[in-house]
């Protein structure tokens, strides 16, 4: 190389001597140039000239010539090429001569080289020859044998992998048998094993197939893994999920599993409810129509049956309950599991620890993200059926089983399940207000067509015997929900997870059984003793023939036993005789109405037990069927006209007002009219209820019934026991009823149901009206003469005619009294009422007389003594009614004009007529004419303002 360089040194410089003489480099030299105009020459040069070596420079000057040559333009232009040809001669010598130096010193540099590089080559040569002499030293034999050692020692190797490899080859058929008994931890450990191995033997080509192999093979046991997580998601195994979660901790995914199983969960929920609904749907569709499986959800649950809907969800909240238990046993587990970890404190990492506490947040926060979905889809299927026009029977049921759902719900995650709370709520409004408005119109129809008999029900009925009112008389209600059944009697009362965690279900239906226990409450007859009645009242006549039992209270009809105290003759012989039909004395009187409207009350109640929320409602609806009995009661039996004449008092102030609400809030008055019809019921008649009219069938104008006094008694009397029965209940009502609204339920008892006894007085009041000719009695005092002269000592005859009126009434009362128990207040009204009666008759009577003396004033007090003298031993009512009311008038004639006077201001119960009769007879006596025109005068002032 470095003879190369100086050979093209050498050429440099013959090519530089030739191109410039020495002359011509002497010439230049010499010459002096402007360094500036050299430059400027040699700028002048056209760039081609510095392109490349092969350049033809002849060529190109000629072919710039013109067409038409000048001679001078051409010396010209040869002038200017070779001076700048000098130009750059001068410019390389100048060059040349400034690195000449720097050549010298190069060159002996590669002289240098050249003598160490002939050194090297003698080296070299001297070493080939002590290699080869080596070679010839060694025998090739022993190089062989240690070559043949090392060829074993890989080949032995070589076998020992070929052999793991085909082992790995292999493992494939292991794996699926694996994956077939389900053992997932032993197919990932293995499979994880055949990696390890394979990484060692990546350098074969071979292994690299199957390392892609094993990669699927590790995917494909995910995919089955995954699908082995879902199964925990309905029937949870232990030892299926134990495996499930140690192939996931192979893996080292428990994080991602926890992921997954959630949305597993998810999924479960969602197949789970439309799989059940669209079992139904198709069932009851009857054809093989597939439109119903691209259907949403939501939309399916339209299409479900009212007879199909109740065992729908049945099966839906069994097959929602088998998921939530999943998600209970699959947290036990991992509680239980972390335990066991927590123990081992040694081999717990930081990595575990954390994985942990993730797992547990998951889950607890997956809690209420299954009840949430839960809970959607039972509202969806709860709204999507219209129940207002279910039974009663089935809408409790599905309060029940709703109930039940929810009390799943407070246990799974301590919710309130608001959700289906609002939506079992706006269900049960519409099915309540459509439920509510039926039975008043049942109501009314039954109030229409009862006849007001007795309904012959055992001394010892209770409403507790009803089945609608099981939860007050039992320890548990079959409607009520579960949630409010007491405890039992074990100490720790179980939860439903932990009552069925080894198997059964909570939403098992057991509804046919809950009308086990028959209703034992009516009578085999009319009356449990009618005998005995007989005995009573046909004047205690020989009862020699009446069997001994039935002189005893009463007899059980079922099993003949009698209560341990019994009644004898003589007992029933020092009763008071104005408690009629004494033997029927514990029989409740009521009618078929009235047990009517119990069991409905009881319905309302078990329906309120279960929905809280809508409690005001209910109860509201309840006192509307108290409000519409007692009207229709009132209506029947207690309207007249003649009340206010009678100026009895006979309708208390708190009364009135109760009818005058009930009229307004209730009644719907337009229903009678002629127009009724003509025009669509606004929502507040929607509300109401048309008047019920009385049954024809019932006769209240008949004197032999006494004018429907049995009707009377029967319909008050229900009342009354109605009254006692809501009374029983508010406790009750009261716990239910939310506390902003406790003031209705107050005011309803103490306005309303408190007002019942108070009906008996104007129903009562036509009978003694009626009952007794008072007209006939005052013709007959018409006919006395009250101004005689001597003071007699015999009473008048009206006296003996009224009394025997009285005794007339009170043979037709134990009449009345054989058909129905006449209760004591009732016989105590009937009498008070008769009594007053009479008594206002005979100041009436007393104030239609013309002419009275003092004697003839005598004789009315001897009368008064007389008739009050034979009362008292028909009646034990007392004090007599309105005694002072004809005492005090008939004392007023003694009286003189200033007592007179005063006694005038302070009975304004005397009427005007009867006033200024008592001042007419008494003028001549003791008043003169002026004394008599100043009393008459102080009358027609107290009259003045009534006008």
């Amino acid at each position: 190389n470095l003879q190369m360089v100086r050979d093209s040194l050498k050429t440099s410089l013959v090519c530089l001597s030739i191109c410039i003489s020495q002359e011509e480099l002497r010439e230049l030299r010499d010459q002096a140039i402007d360094p500036q105009a050299e430059q400027e020459l040699i700028d002048s040069i056209e760039e081609v000239y510095f392109s490349s070596d092969s350049f033809d420079m002849v060529q190109f000057e000629l072919g710039k010539l013109p067409p038409d040559l000048n001679l001078q333009d051409l010396e010209e232009y040869r002038d200017k090429l070779k001076r700048q040809q000098a130009a750059v001669s001068k410019k390389v010598a100048d060059l040349i001569l400034e690195k000449q130096p720097s050549y010298v010193k190069e060159l002996e540099r590669v002289t240098s080289l050249q003598t160490n590089l002939q050194l090297a080559a003698v080296i070299c040569t001297n070493a080939r020859r002590q290699l080869s002499f080596a070679k010839e030293g060694f025998t090739e034999a022993s190089l062989g044998l240690l070559a043949n050692q090392r060829r074993r020692h890989l080949l032995t190797g070589l076998l020992k992998s070929l052999r793991t490899i085909k082992t790995l080859q292999r493992t494939d058929v292991r794996l699926s048998e694996m994956l077939e008994e389900e053992d997932y931890p032993g197919a990932i450990q293995l499979c994880l094993e055949c990696q390890k191995a394979a990484s060692t033997f990546k350098h074969y080509s071979c292994i690299s197939e199957l390392n892609s192999k094993l990669q699927d093979t590790l995917e494909q046991i995910e995919e089955q893994l995954d699908v082995a997580l879902s199964k925990t998601c309905k029937h949870f195994d232990v030892s299926h999920y134990t495996k499930v979660q140690l192939a996931y901790t192979l893996l080292g995914k428990t994080q991602t599993a926890m992921d997954q199983l959630h949305m597993h969960f998810t999924q479960a929920i969602h197949n789970t409810v439309f799989q059940v609904v669209l079992g139904y749907v198709e069932l009851c569709a009857g054809n093989a129509d597939t439109k119903f499986q691209k259907m949403q959800y939501k939309d399916l649950c339209t299409h479900i049956t009212p007879d199909s809907y109740i065992p729908c969800l049945t099966d839906l909240c069994k097959a929602l309950w088998e998921v939530m238990l999943s998600y209970y046993r699959t947290m036990q587990w991992h509680e239980e599991h972390d335990k066991e970890e927590v123990v081992d404190l040694e081999n717990v990492s930081y990595e575990s620890t954390v994985g942990r506490s993730y797992v547990k947040k998951k889950l607890e926060h997956g809690l209420s993200r299954i009840w949430q979905d839960v809970q959607l889809k039972v509202k969806a299927y709860l709204l999507g059926t219209d129940m207002s026009n279910f039974k009663y029977d089935d809408f409790i049921v599905v309060l029940d089983v709703v109930s039940r759902l929810m009390q799943v719900g407070e246990e799974f995650c301590s919710s309130k399940s608001e959700v289906l709370q609002e939506s079992i709520k706006r269900q049960s409004v519409n099915y309540f207000k459509t439920y509510h408005r039926t039975r008043l119109e049942e109501l009314r129809m039954f109030l229409e067509n009862e006849t007001w008999e007795l309904c012959p029900v055992k001394s010892n009925f209770s409403i507790t015997q009803l089945h609608e009112f099981g939860f007050m008389g039992q320890c548990r209600s079959p409607s009520v929900s579960p949630s409010r059944h007491p405890a039992t009697s074990d100490p720790v009362q179980l939860s439903l997870f932990e009552q069925y965690l080894h198997g059964g279900n909570p939403f098992e239906m057991q509804i046919d059984n809950k009308e086990e226990d028959t209703e034992d409450v009516l009578a085999s007859n009319g009356y449990e003793s009618d005998e005995l009645e007989k005995s009573v009242y046909q004047d205690y006549d020989s009862d020699s023939d009446v069997a001994e039992e039935l002189k005893q209270d009463y007899v059980d009809e079922q099993t003949g036993d009698a209560p341990t105290k019994s009644v004898s003759k003589e007992t029933l012989r020092s009763r008071k005789k104005s408690d009629y039909n004494l033997n029927k004395a514990n029989a409740p009187i009521l009618t078929n109405t009235t047990l009517n409207v119990i069991r409905l009350v009881g319905k309302y109640i078990q329906m309120m037990n279960i929905l809280k929320p809508i409690a005001f409602d209910v109860i509201h609806c309840v006192s509307q069927l108290f409000d519409y009995y007692l009207y229709a009661v009132y209506t029947f039996f207690g309207r007249n006209d003649m009340y206010e004449s009678s100026g009895l008092g006979l309708i208390s102030s708190r009364l009135r007002t109760t009818l005058n609400r009930i009229q307004e809030s209730l009644i719907d008055v337009e229903a009678g009219g002629e127009n009724a019809g003509s025009h669509g019921p606004t929502e507040e008649r929607k509300e109401k209820v048309p008047s019920p009219h009385l049954s024809q069938l019932v006769v209240l104008t008949s004197g032999g019934t006494l004018y429907g006094l049995a009707e009377r008694v029967v319909a008050t009397e229900s009342l009354v026991f109605l009254a006692e029965q809501f009374e029983l209940l508010q406790p009750h009502l009261d716990t239910m009823m939310p506390p902003a609204k406790k003031p209705f339920l107050q005011q309803f008892y103490s306005q309303t149901v408190s007002t019942a006894s108070e009906l008996r007085k104007p129903t009562y009041w036509i009978v003694a009206a009626k009952a007794i000719d008072y007209e006939q009695m005052l013709l007959l005092m018409a006919g006395v003469k009250w101004d005689i002269k001597e003071i007699m000592s015999q009473h008048n005859v009206y006296v003996d005619v009224l009394l025997k009126e009285f005794e007339q009434f009170n043979k037709r009362l134990g009449d009345v009294s054989r058909q129905v128990r006449i209760p004591l207040p009732v016989s105590n009204v009937l009498w008070e009422h008769c009594i007053r009666l009479a008594n206002r008759t005979l100041v009436e009577g007393y104030a239609n007389v013309k002419k009275c003396s003092n004697e003839g004033r005598a004789l009315m007090q001897l009368d008064f003594q007389q008739f009050l003298m034979k009362l008292e031993k028909l009646t034990d009512l007392r004090p007599i009614p309105d005694k002072e009311f004809v005492e005090t008038y008939i004392k007023a004639y003694y009286l003189t004009e200033n007592d007179m006077e005063q006694f005038i201001k302070n009975h304004r119960e005397y009427s005007m007529k009867q006033l200024a009769n008592l001042v007419n007879v008494c003028l001549g006596s003791h008043i003169n004419k002026k004394a008599r025109q100043k009393l008459l005068a102080a009358i027609d002032d107290i009259d003045r303002p009534k006008r």
